[in-house]
């Protein structure tokens, strides 16, 4: 993916990366690089999920010369005030937070410090140094109940069903706010269920993969028949980037926006884990389960205004990325 940087002032000097070491951040900050950005990431590496994967993806980010990284818990407002005031960021593009609906339930206050008190402190930092533009990470979540599809940007999201998506709600408010007080530039980013190599393991296509090959049961919540719009790793990257070097308009009240990142082709679980079990050749020993606390239906995105606003189309089939997954996992 290559962008003709005369188009793009943010080329000319350093982008902030928060959540580098991250499944996105990772690939979003290679994205940059690759085209010449000098990025300086920021994570905490906490342990959330094994630290040696999140070590794997800053080994390959420290190989490009344009590349640094601070290691700052974004709840540590000294810690993130200094990254900002040493770069003076011409951009930031904000992935880190505290992920999964369903430790939210178990440890809720780690999603407190991260998603509301760390997002507070890279608002503030960005009402003082003002870059051109700040992208940040939603998530489908929001939607909550919502029983129309496919998911708009126009639809309410006043019922989220997990602590997860109230703080993810609550980031979307928090920049609404600081866009109409300070006129910061600002754009949220709905992502719908992302996959592919160097992903998180504690997503369902990574713990249901290593499963299958160890010859153990995985848990199938509400039978399979749920619906997810899976969506792969490279479109999700190559749809943040797009979106961060397109900069909201400034002659509005409050320069924010949101969209949604997502494959806009829903499917169904059952048929996600018969792909898996198709490309490992081994059938998954399948333990059904209801529903979920904090699980939705169905997810579904619309993502008619990215693509009217980008051009940007997914260009990656479920089977298709799950095959570059499983590779990867062999690997």
């Amino acid at each position: 993916m290559e962008f003709n940087k005369q188009d793009y002032a943010v080329f000319d000097a350093p982008v902030i990366v928060t959540g580098a070491a991250g499944f996105v951040g990772f690939y979003v900050s290679e994205i940059l690089l690759k085209n010449g950005v000098s990025v300086v990431g920021m994570d905490n590496l906490n342990d959330y999920y094994d630290p040696r994967l999140k070590d794997a993806r800053l080994e390959i980010l420290g190989k490009y010369p344009n590349f640094t990284f601070h290691k700052v818990d974004l709840a540590d407002t000294a810690g993130v005030n200094k990254v900002f005031d040493d770069v003076a960021p011409k951009g930031v593009i904000h992935l880190a937070a505290q992920a999964g609906v369903r430790y939210s339930l178990i440890n809720p206050h780690a999603y407190a410090q991260s998603n509301l008190t760390g997002f507070l402190n890279i608002l503030e930092a960005v009402r003082k140094h003002k870059p051109l533009h700040t992208v940040y990470a939603s998530s489908s979540s929001v939607y909550g109940a919502n029983t129309k599809t496919p998911f708009s940007v126009e639809d309410r999201t006043d019922h989220p069903v997990s602590l997860y998506a109230a703080t993810k709600k609550a980031n979307e408010a928090m920049a609404a706010s600081y866009a109409d007080m300070f006129k910061t530039p600002l754009t949220g980013l709905r992502f719908f269920t992302v996959y592919g190599p160097f992903g998180r393991p504690d997503m369902a296509y990574f713990s249901f993969t290593k499963a299958i090959f160890e010859g153990k049961p995985i848990n199938v919540y509400n039978n399979g028949d749920m619906m997810r719009d899976f969506t792969y790793i490279d479109d999700i990257a190559e749809g943040v980037v797009r979106l961060f070097l397109s900069e909201p308009e400034q002659n509005v009240r409050a320069p924010h926006r949101v969209f949604n990142i997502g494959n806009n082709q829903p499917e169904k679980l059952g048929d996600f884990i018969r792909y898996l079990e198709e490309l490992i050749g081994k059938e998954a020993q399948k333990n059904y389960l209801p529903m979920q606390t904090g699980d939705v239906p169905a997810t579904y995105a619309d993502i008619d205004s990215l693509t009217a606003l980008t051009g940007f189309r997914p260009k990656t089939d479920l089977k298709s990325g799950l095959a570059k997954f499983i590779a990867w996992y062999k690997e």
